[in-house]
This record gives structure tokens, sequence and C-alpha cells, in this order.
């Protein structure tokens, strides 16, 4: 690829849509957080500059949850009564102080915007696919046929640390082949935690193959190392090229890593941009790397420290679900993290806290693969998907809908009984939260209609908030304490707030399915939820569903406050940002 071809999605016309695409999201998403007030003008609403001279005018429908559905073509941008071209940098230039960008924030905040437009470009290049279409494909091609990236973070595709030709090689909606790199790791730094029944020789050899294995081993007594020292590790390639041959220089020269090149197995980059599936073989299992890139509000590394007690965290949690009828009746399991190594670099541990980036550079973790477990006529996609709309509007939800024949508050039934009640069960009965977004969820399809949900990244994101809860010792970094009044959080911001917002807006829009319909059935299924579990009653008193109101809490108050480090780890619930209250849509069922 010559230097010209690697840029040539940034045209005129498509940075002008992109611009367009992300400034709708931000007017959107900014009103909804209440760091900006539309004023209604006539028809449509208007959105002033600091300074008061810039005016934003636009037509949109305002929706439960005070969700802006803010029309994208209806977008015009005036001063001093000159109409003038949308560019999202300007916007956010204008609108600093209402946004309370700080100097020091704000031109990082303006790099992320500018890798997301470029994402968006690159997108816009791809073949158009219609959701019809979209709703007949793989679980890959519908994995890299997503568009939008989180649906509430309005810088959600920063990646910054990539050039444009890793971005090509490496970002989800590329879809390029990748090969990941191994290491050799000695063992005096490096540790190997697996699941029970994994032993790491056979582990390796079921991931690596004899032959691969066998080349790996020849490498390291060739330079008269024996392996019997080191513990195999994978590498995302960028986090060699750009970390490791570095930043790790003295590990490198003193031999306690040795590169041993790439491996045979071809992967996918998946959304969460560090996480793999094998391709050559989609029964082995997805890998997971450390990256340190920065994206949404966090750079992506993975502690080494926190990768000894992930495979027995997984093991704890798949037993529980096995072990509860109500989630076993949901057909829910999980895709566990079933083995995990973990490297640790004893110089930057001296310098620097446990939260460190530093200390996050260099682990990966093997989840299962979802794919061994369909059934006859079975299919996979990431919930994400339901969220998609093609370029010609529809939505992937809309088009599995129509394929499934179901009228669409009963197709929606079907799919909160398999997503949302397990979410319930798990709160009321344990005090145990996931984060349930679409890129953490898998869902099995057949015919268009959802028959049950995986979910996965289990060790770094479930939480249980119950103080007194008994939990083997390896487990119990997963208690945090929360707020009483912060508890159901976790159910009206990461569901209602963050998913299902979205969901609704776009089905009413289509004309597929109103708005209290959608909201109607959520609460019949909460109340058939709740119906059938009488005994957790003082529960449902205590932390009510029904409530008229919950906290607004906004994400991207956080990310503009500090994009670097969006939550304080060591607090996470004293790091939200808390605006006011929302109503709550199923209220009044």
């Amino acid at each position: 690829m010559s230097l010209a071809d690697a840029v040539a999605h940034l045209s005129p016309e498509r940075w002008d849509t992109a611009n367009r695409l992300l400034v709708r999201k931000a007017l959107a998403e900014f009103a909804h957080e209440r760091l900006i007030t539309p004023e209604q003008d006539g028809d449509r609403y208007v959105v002033r500059s600091d300074d008061g001279l810039t005016a934003y005018r636009f037509a949109a429908t305002l929706r439960g949850l005070d969700h802006w559905q803010v029309e994208a073509e209806s977008i015009t941008r005036h001063r001093a009564g000159v109409e003038l071209p949308l560019a999202a940098l300007d916007f956010f230039i204008e609108l600093k102080q209402a946004l309370g960008l700080s100097d020091e924030i704000l031109p990082v905040y303006l790099e992320e915007i500018s890798s997301t437009l470029s994402g968006t470009c690159y997108k816009l290049t791809k073949p158009q696919i219609p959701v019809a279409e979209l709703a007949e494909g793989g679980f890959q091609a519908i994995e890299t046929g997503m568009t939008e990236g989180h649906p509430c973070f309005v810088a959600n595709n920063g990646r910054l640390g990539f050039g444009i030709h890793e971005y090509l090689s490496y970002a989800p909606e590329t879809a390029s082949p990748v090969r990941l790199v191994w290491l050799a790791a000695h063992r005096s730094r490096a540790a190997f935690t697996a699941g029970v029944g994994i032993a790491y020789e056979s582990f390796l050899r079921e991931e690596l193959g004899e032959k691969t294995l066998n080349r790996f081993r020849a490498m390291l007594t060739g330079q008269g190392l024996d392996p019997a020292d080191y513990l195999l590790m994978p590498v995302h390639p960028w986090q060699w090229w750009n970390k490791l041959s570095v930043t790790f220089a003295a590990e490198v020269a003193r031999q306690h890593l040795v590169c041993l090149g790439e491996g045979d197995d071809e992967y996918l980059a998946q959304q969460s941009i560090r996480t793999f599936f094998n391709t050559s073989d989609p029964h082995k299992h997805y890998v997971k790397t450390a990256l340190s890139v920065l994206n949404m509000g966090f750079m992506r590394g993975l502690s080494a420290a926190y990768m000894e007690a992930t495979p027995a965290i997984n093991d704890w949690l798949a037993q529980l679900v096995e072990g509860d009828p109500v989630l076993r009746s949901t057909g829910l399991t999980i895709i566990r993290e079933r083995a995990a190594v973990g490297y640790r670099h004893l110089e930057y541990e001296q310098a620097t806290d446990r939260y460190s980036p530093y200390r996050k550079m260099l682990a990966a973790l093997w989840r299962e693969s979802p794919v061994p477990s369909l059934r006859e006529g079975e299919s996979l996609a990431t919930m994400a998907s339901l969220l998609h709309v093609d370029h010609e509007g529809a939505s992937f939800t809309g088009a599995l809908i129509e394929r499934s024949g179901l009228p669409p508050a009963e197709w929606l039934r079907q799919y909160l009984r398999a997503y949302f009640t397990p979410l319930l069960h798990s709160f009321y009965a344990y005090d145990l939260v996931f984060m349930p977004h679409g890129e953490n969820v898998i869902l099995v399809l057949k015919d268009g209609v959802v028959q049950r949900a995986i979910y996965k990244d289990i060790a770094e994101e479930i939480v249980v908030m119950d103080p007194d809860a008994v939990l083997p010792p390896e487990v119990r970094r997963i208690r945090v304490e929360i707020p009483d009044d912060q508890k159901l959080l976790s159910i009206f911001t990461d569901v209602f707030d963050c998913f299902f917002r979205f969901l609704a807006a776009n089905l009413a829009t289509e004309g597929i399915l109103e708005e209290d319909d959608f909201w109607r059935t959520v609460a019949e299924v909460t109340r058939e939820y709740q119906e059938a579990a009488p005994e957790l009653a003082e529960k449902f008193r205590q932390y009510d569903m029904f409530a008229p109101e919950f906290a607004l809490s906004c994400l991207n108050r956080l990310q503009l406050r500090n994009n670097r480090q969006m939550v304080d780890l060591a607090d996470p619930s004293g790091a939200l940002q808390l605006v006011g209250n929302l109503q709550n849509p199923i209220a009044g069922f």
C-alpha cells in the first residue's frame, strides 16, 4: 500500500458526512446528559456556543428517558448570520466551557474525536450491507459489520496510539486477519493460572498445535535456554512493536522475554479491539491481550496481578449459574476465561501504584469460544448489533423481527427473558451485577429469534455488592461496597439508559413498536420474574424496579473530565457523575 493509499478514505465528502453524524450524536448525548440545553425555536431546537454567537439549529424528537432523536440532515450552523459547515472539532472548541473541557483535556479529546471521525470515513468506504442481508450473516460478519461503537460515548473510537497502517491492520471494522506474536516469559517473573482441570502443557498444545510448540521450543534451545524455565504467552502485534520491544528492553536484553515470532492461527479483532476470535479454528479459545492504546477513557491494558484470580472467578460464577434453577431456565451461560498468563516487570512495579498502566502492559487470557455450544440451526451475534442501523436507516433488530415472523412485542419478550431476566435474578438473589452492555453479551439466534444469552468479560467486570457475601478467598476482589441508593443503577443506567433507550427509540422511529409498548413489555417481564420469586419480595421492596425515577449517571461527563483515567479504579462508585433524575419508563406499568 502506498503512503497516499493509506489515507484514501479521507475524502472531503466522507469527512463532511462523518462530521455531520458526529455532531448529531454530540447534540443528542450532551443534551441527554444536561451539558447543553436545547431551546425551542419554532419547530426546531437551537444550541448556542459559549460566547452566544454560533447557533446550531436542528429538528429532533424527544423520547422516553430524555432521549434526543436528532435528525442529522436537519442540523445547521450559523455565526453572525452566515451559514458555516459542520465541523466537529470547532463544535467542541465553541462549547468547551459548557462541556467542562479543561485546557489540558481538550487537545487530547480533539485527537480522539479526529480518530473517531477517521474511523467513520473508513466505514463509509466499505460495501454497505443492508440489515436484512446482515441478519443472515455469520457471527464474525456481524461483528465486523458494526459501524457505531458505544451508543453513549461521543468519542468512542479514539484508539490513540494506532497509526493509520495499524488501524487498517487491527481495527475490528477493517476485518484484517491477525497473527499473534508469541513470547517466552521467564517463570521467575511470569505466572500461568487456569480453571479447574486445565494443565499448562496440554492446554498450550491444544491452542498452538504440536508443530508450532516444537518450533518455539527449538528456538529457545537454539539460544541455549531451557524451555522448562519459560511460559509461552500471546501478545498483540502492536504491543510488541510499540511497547514491549522498547519499554521492556531490559527484559528482552536479559532474556527474561524471548520473542518467538508469530503463531500460525489467524484471528479477527472483536469490537473491544484487544480480544481476538480464532478464524483458523473457531472452536479454539478467544485470546484477550494487553493493548496500551487509549480508548474511551482508559488505557486498554491487562493487569498481571488481576490475571492470577481470573480463572477462579470464572469457575465460581459458572458454578453459581449452573446451580441456580432460575438462571438455568433462562438458558443463560457464560463463556469462561479459562486460563491467564501475566508478566510482572519488577522495576515498573516498584515505581508505580497498582492501578498504573505500566503494570498492565503484558498479560493475556484465554476465553471459551461460544461456537461449540451451538445447536442445530442456531447462530451467534454480538448484542451490540441490536442497535446497528444500516445506510438506509433500517435496524438490525427490525430485520431479525421480520425474519422471525413474530409480533414485535413477542420478539422483544423472548429477548428480554434471555438477556434481562438473568440480570434481575443475579441482582436480587446474589447482589451480583455484570457489565451487560452490547459488546459484553452474545445472543444465540434461531430464525431471527433470541434463544438465549451468553455473558462474557467476567473477571474484570462483575461485582458482588453485598459486603457480607461469603466468597472463596481468590474471588474476594469482586466484592465492592456500593451505597444502597446506587445499587440499582447497575440496571437503570447500564441496561435502561445505555441500551434499551436506543433500542426503544430505533424501533419507534421505524414504526415497528411504539415506545409505550416497548416499556410495557419490559415491565411485564420484570413482574413475571418477581411473581415467580416470592421469596425475594423483601428485596423487591427494598430495591424498587418500579420507582418513579432514578439518578441520571453520565458517561460522557466522565470522559470529558478525564479522558485518560475516566474512573478511579479504587473507588468506582465515587467517580459517578450523577446529574438530576430520569423518569423511570416502567414506573407507570
